[in-house]
């Protein structure tokens, strides 16, 4: 079964799994920003247990090896928690999402992130296709994609809920790498 590396490095960023005990951090660099969480598959957390358990739940992944692996990222120079990454591995391919505290955009710390772990999934024998979307209205999203590598496919018409925007799926944008 195919695992990713638990913690990774690039030039500015450290990743490593969740923790349970990493729930204030994620809570103050991030969950609990309605901005941050406005086009995400969750609403901005409004306290810290259920964070800790959702932590809990990504850290079982890696001690499982299944389901959405999930890593933390800190800039390296100052060790400052700036948001996290995960992937969902499938047969053929390779699915990213990603989030990133509001003081860290536009530093393309999350290109930088995204960029390394599409290279590795693709690095991968048997993953073809390393993909992501975004809601249409979310455009920086998209160049995150597009500048870590990935191509503008299209749009998926009505896939994804983004519970802050309503109950009904959302048009989203299509990025992909393919080899």
């Amino acid at each position: 079964m195919l695992r990713p590396p638990e913690t990774f490095t690039t030039a500015r960023l450290s990743a490593r799994p969740p923790q349970a005990g990493d729930a204030p951090a994620v809570f103050a660099a991030y969950a609990s920003d309605p901005v941050v969480t406005r086009y995400l598959s969750w609403k901005a957390y409004e306290e810290v247990p259920p964070l800790e358990e959702f932590l809990a739940a990504r850290a079982e992944t890696w001690r499982t090896g299944t389901g959405h692996f999930g890593w933390l990222l800190h800039r390296r120079d100052t060790g400052d928690l700036i948001g996290s990454i995960g992937v969902e591995l499938h047969a053929r391919d390779a699915l990213f999402g990603y989030v990133l505290g509001q003081k860290f955009w536009r530093q393309g710390l999350m290109t930088e992130a995204l960029g390394h772990v599409v290279d590795w999934s693709l690095g991968q024998p048997g993953i073809y296709r390393a993909w992501a979307f975004c809601d249409v209205e979310n455009p920086a999203s998209a160049r995150v994609m597009e500048k870590a590598g990935m191509q503008r496919e299209g749009i998926l018409r009505r896939w994804h809920v983004c519970p802050n925007m309503g109950p009904e799926p959302r048009d989203c944008i299509v990025c992909a790498k393919v080899k």
